[in-house]
């Protein structure tokens, strides 16, 4: 009898080599990854459905956003691990399309997995599907076309395709123009090739419904003002942004006063009282009537007294302004902070129209409008009856910002509905039979793959996946590349015309992170635990 016999061989050398390891390993990554797709599967599109998810403090989050889902959800395995990072990329890349890709990863893994089983090579599958996805995006490209910023209507539509599967659907056609319009406020549409989304502040209050959601230019300072009996309303502002505080100071090291006596007590008060009267006649005498003060982590940046002398000056006051949000209000109100009362002069000042405080629900908020010399920067006051109304309306802006950016990075729409992925799936068979050997095997398998989003669709919106898809296919094959699934309608049409568009760099970005994933998987033939 032959040694060697079975799955493991002997070398030249006696020694062992385990052939079923490194299969095992593959498996168990595939299937640990196929899982993490298969549980975001059901929340694609417009009729997809949502997902409660539970913290272990008791925390409610409803959401049907893939890489929110994949980030609360409690992955163990390292290779499904790579599907909650894949869909944190796509978020960071192009901000929308966040669920599509991880399901087209699914896609390829189950294509691979038909593949290895054939006996082909994982690197002969990697090269090939890496091929398979340059000529995937040079099709798509093919199919997409120009926008210019100018056109505000395309825009819109973006936006409201990618609202239309969120939970906040409905308010989609008072979410979207506020969205492009945000984004138009910030960017220089000649020069700029990116939105830093910094310059978009989303501030979230309690109360009201998403309707009442606005779009402020201008600053809106969460807490109410930090007076007592003073003014609630300014016109005319002189605004002065400080970083010291306006209380006793202290010494630098640790120590103890004993006051044996009220003489030495009221000396100690007198001389309290007429130090912060100083600060605050300087203020006033600099003509400013609306004090922002950084938080201290040293001490109160503002004491009682402080409080009481900016009440009779009439001078408005904010206080406990974060550290992270000063660079915001700067570049709003194009003015630099001060850090010692000796500086407050004029001409750090900056100006305003009008800074009032506002009443929502059971809080107030600080507004200030009408900013001289305003820089690029806009606030976005979020509304909702509850808070996971508020977190996902939250969430649904983001993504709306997020679209509109990826067209100012690359200006160009495509039409959705699953017409991209079977438009390449068409495409890419057709190519594959020009290609000799087992590449062509490889080529057909990604697109055949990439046909599960139009399936996904279809499936979610309780029409028959089958049929659906096969029509699709049968209609792209006629030439109507743009012909898409119409959730809506249960019907094919032309999905340009149902205004279902999206950004180019959605779906290029979505098969090329996909791809990078699915053959970082396929080369993984061992799972090595370190001691650290």
């Amino acid at each position: 009898m032959a040694r060697g016999s079975g799955d493991g061989k002997r070398t030249q050398n006696n020694v062992y080599r385990d052939k079923s390891k490194p299969e095992d390993i593959r498996s168990s990554n595939m299937t640990a990854a196929k899982a993490v797709a298969d549980a975001v599967r059901t929340s694609l599109g417009p009729k997809g459905m949502d997902k409660m998810i539970q913290s272990g403090n008791g925390d409610v989050t409803i959401t049907n956003d893939g890489a929110t889902i994949l980030k609360q959800m409690n992955v163990m395995h390292p290779a499904a691990k790579l599907l909650v990072e894949l869909s944190q990329a796509q978020d960071v890349e192009a901000g929308d399309g966040t669920t599509t890709v991880v399901i087209i990863a699914g896609a390829l893994l189950e294509a691979a997995e038909r593949l290895l089983h054939r006996g082909l090579h994982p690197t002969t599958i990697s090269d090939a599907f890496r091929e398979a996805a340059v000529k995937a995006i040079e099709i798509v490209r093919g199919m997409s076309v120009p926008v210019q910023l100018t056109d505000k209507e395309s825009l819109v539509k973006s936006a409201s395709t990618a609202l239309n599967s969120k939970v906040v659907s409905q308010h989609a056609t008072s979410l979207a123009p506020l969205a492009v319009h945000a984004v138009l406020k910030v960017v220089d549409p000649k020069n700029d090739s990116n939105v830093d989304l910094k310059d978009i502040k989303v501030i979230k209050k309690l109360g009201g419904t998403v309707e009442d959601t606005e779009l402020i230019e201008g600053l809106v300072f969460t807490n109410k003002s930090a007076n007592i009996n003073g003014p609630k309303r300014l016109e005319k502002v002189k605004i002065g942004l400080i970083q010291f505080c306006i209380s006793p100071p202290k010494t630098d090291m640790e120590h103890g006063v004993v006051v044996s006596d009220y003489t030495a007590m009221d000396r100690i008060l007198k001389e309290e009282r007429a130090y912060i009267l100083n600060i605050a006649k300087q203020i006033k005498k600099a003509g400013c009537n609306l004090l922002l003060v950084q938080k201290s982590i040293l001490r109160d940046a503002l004491s009682d007294l402080a409080v009481h002398f900016f009440d009779k000056l009439k001078i408005m006051v904010v206080k406990d302004i974060e550290r992270e949000d000063i660079d915001f209000i700067c570049k709003t109100l194009g003015c630099r902070p001060i850090a010692s009362v000796d500086h407050f002069v004029a001409e750090n000042l900056s100006s305003a129209e009008l800074v009032e405080e506002v009443q929502t629900g059971s809080s107030r908020f600080v507004k200030v409008t009408g900013i001289q010399n305003p820089g690029r920067t806009v606030t976005i006051l979020v509304r909702g009856s509850n808070n996971l109304v508020l977190e996902e309306a939250d969430r649904s802006i983001h993504d709306a910002l997020c679209v509109v950016r990826s067209l100012v990075k690359e200006r160009a729409l495509i039409a959705g509905g699953g017409a991209p992925e079977t438009e390449i799936a068409l495409k890419l068979a057709q190519y594959a039979q020009t290609v000799v050997g087992v590449e062509s095997y490889c080529l057909r398998e990604y697109a055949n793959a990439l046909e599960i989003i139009p399936s996904t669709l279809a499936e979610n919106a309780g029409l028959n996946p089958v049929s659906t898809v096969t029509e699709l296919r049968n209609r792209h094959a006629q030439g109507e590349s743009t012909a898409g699934i119409n959730v809506r309608k249960g019907a094919i049409t032309n999905i340009l015309e149902e205004n279902v568009v999206q950004p180019l760099l959605v779906s290029t970005s979505a098969i090329t992170l996909a791809t990078e994933t699915v053959r970082s998987i396929l080369k993984i033939d061992d799972i090595v635990n370190t001691t650290s």
